[in-house]
């Protein structure tokens, strides 16, 4: 066997994704969930009170730390599951944007009010 076989074989091995698509797709759902604790703050009384952790900055800071808290499971739940598979790149960015920009939209006054 020479070094060409075996630096062809080394370079033909799969590496596995699933680390960054995990990191990627938390991404996304963390954003999503600001915006919709966003929407159920500001529509329903009993949750608004329940993100209440700072009095000064009132539902925002249990809104974002709760989101933080969304980010961080989905990033350890996911990385348990796919850190030594290969995952689909681009239908996990694309469901990742896609959270994103609907994120986006629930953060934004106009869009928020109509719920």
């Amino acid at each position: 066997m020479s070094v060409q076989d075996t630096v062809a074989r080394e370079s033909s091995a799969v590496i596995p994704n699933g680390s960054g698509a995990a990191a990627i797709l938390s991404a996304g759902i963390g954003s999503f969930s600001v915006g919709l604790f966003g929407i159920l703050a500001d529509k329903i009384a009993f949750v608004k009170n329940l993100f209440v952790f700072y009095k000064p900055t009132g539902a925002l800071s249990g809104e974002t730390t709760t989101a933080i808290v969304v980010w961080l499971l989905g990033w350890v739940i996911l990385e348990v599951r796919w850190r030594k598979r290969t995952v689909s790149l681009l239908s996990i960015n694309i469901f990742a944007f896609l959270l994103l920009g609907i994120s986006l939209l629930l953060t934004f006054p106009p869009i928020g009010d109509l719920f």
